[in-house]
C-alpha cells in the first residue's frame, strides 16, 4: 500500500495537468469594444476577428499561434465572431490546439451581432477573418 500511494498520487497530479486549460473567452457584448480599446489605449495591439464556423479562419489560427510564439511581446487579441453563438468550450479547445492558448481572447455573446459589429465599424458586414491594428500614433 505504501508503494502505491506515490504511484497514485503521481497519476492524479498528471490527470489534473492534463484537464487545466485557458480561462474561457470573455464575454463580447454592448460596450466590450469601448471596454477594450481603453485596455489597449497607447499599445500596439493586432485585433483578429475569426469563428469556428470559417474555414479560411480555422486554416490561419495556427499561424497566428507560431507568430505569438516567436513574438511573445505581441499584443494579440482574439474575438470568435460567429454569427450564431458558440460554445466557449469549442472556443477554448480551438485556440489550445492552434497554440493561443493563452492569448486574450473574446466571444460575441449577443444574438443581434450586427450592433457589435456596428460598435467597431459600421462598414462591417460581418465578413471573417478580418484584422485590425490598434497604433499608439493613431490615438
Amino acid at each position: 500500500m505504501r508503494r502505491l500511494l506515490p504511484v497514485l498520487a503521481l497519476v492524479l497530479g498528471v490527470a489534473a495537468l492534463g484537464t487545466a486549460h485557458a480561462a474561457d473567452p470573455l464575454p463580447f457584448e454592448r460596450g466590450s469594444w469601448a471596454k477594450l480599446s481603453a485596455a489597449h489605449a497607447g499599445r500596439p495591439t493586432v485585433v483578429h476577428f475569426w469563428g469556428l464556423t470559417c474555414a479560411p479562419c480555422l486554416a490561419e489560427l495556427p499561424n497566428w499561434g507560431k507568430l505569438l510564439a516567436t513574438h511573445r511581446n505581441l499584443n494579440l487579441v482574439l474575438i470568435a465572431a460567429d454569427p450564431l453563438p458558440q460554445s466557449p468550450g469549442q472556443v477554448v479547445a480551438t485556440l489550445a490546439r492552434a497554440g493561443l492558448g493563452n492569448a486574450e481572447s473574446w466571444i460575441f455573446t449577443d444574438r443581434f451581432n450586427e450592433r457589435l459589429r456596428y460598435e467597431i465599424d459600421i462598414s462591417w458586414a460581418g465578413e471573417l477573418p478580418r484584422t485590425m491594428l490598434f497604433s499608439p500614433a493613431a490615438r
